[in-house]
């Protein structure tokens, strides 16, 4: 079967984006392993299934796949990448858009030069919602591995995140304290796991190790969490600039009970045809 795809990136976070609007499409671990592959397949961080909304409250539902096959339920910068292509295509013709995942409801609003400003929702810092696996709900929580502790701020924003504060990302050991987070019980899902350098209260530096992908080179809900917990830690104020190895994201975040919102310009990088 020959399907049309669209390959597009926000920050260097990369998609390739399906719609099943027009007849249904059936992606199978297998086929999103192979579209992910970057030497035999198209490559990507994730794969974006577009379908029409269950429901009348919501003008988009779409499922997002890691590269590894498995499906997750959040993902901000494949939120502002569908937002353009609903409109670039015709098939949400207005600049606000409702658009719904397995696990939340986000509001899109395009503006200018393809810029997207995406409401995630909520921030839920409750262990039981993350899910993270404590007696108690803490600022920062702990576990030791290896005679390494490691200490960490835990937060759901449609997803799980762990957040640590390093003086340095890029001396920061990404790949191994991310894997040891992921496979730890104290995550029954696994987890995103977030490495921020604070440059000051308006700045911050980071690094994001997505279950499912590895290190990508942006996260649009790890940017998120990043500042809500940050903040909560007293670190930051509530417009931060967040650079990410692919580029920058504006996030916004007025407090406990308040929406956070992410701002961001996305890229189509090229249409093709696959054979499924």
């Amino acid at each position: 079967m020959i399907t049309n795809f669209t390959k597009m990136q926000g920050t260097g976070n990369d998609f390739v984006i399906f719609e099943a609007f027009s007849q249904p499409l059936s992606l199978s671990a297998e086929k999103i392993k192979y579209v992910a592959d970057r030497h035999l397949g198209i490559g990507c961080d994730q794969v974006l299934l577009v379908e029409p909304s269950k429901n009348d409250e919501a003008d988009v539902f779409y499922r997002i796949f890691n590269s590894d096959g498995s499906e997750v339920t959040q993902c901000g910068n494949g939120a502002r990448c569908v937002a353009i292509y609903l409109n670039s295509k015709g098939l949400v013709e207005k600049n606000n858009i409702i658009a719904e995942t397995k696990s939340s409801r986000l509001i899109l609003e395009i503006y200018n030069n393809n810029s997207v400003t995406v409401n995630m929702g909520i921030p839920d810092f409750e262990p039981v919602n993350i899910p993270l696996n404590v007696n108690e709900k803490l600022e920062k929580y702990s576990i030791s591995s290896n005679n390494k502790e490691i200490i960490f701020g835990a937060i759901s924003v449609g997803n799980p995140h762990a957040v640590i504060i390093v003086d340095d990302v890029e001396s920061a050991s990404v790949k191994s304290t991310g894997n040891i987070l992921q496979k730890h019980g104290i995550f029954p899902e696994g987890v995103n796991v977030g490495f921020v350098q604070i440059l000051d209260r308006k700045n911050i530096r980071l690094r994001v190790y997505e279950r499912g992908a590895g290190e990508t080179l942006a996260c649009g809900s790890g940017a998120c969490a990043a500042v809500a917990v940050a903040c909560q830690q007293g670190y930051l104020e509530d417009v931060v600039d967040v650079e990410l190895r692919g580029g920058h994201l504006i996030i916004r975040w007025g407090g406990n009970g308040k929406p956070v919102y992410m701002s961001g310009s996305v890229e189509t990088v090229y249409e093709g045809e696959i054979e499924l």
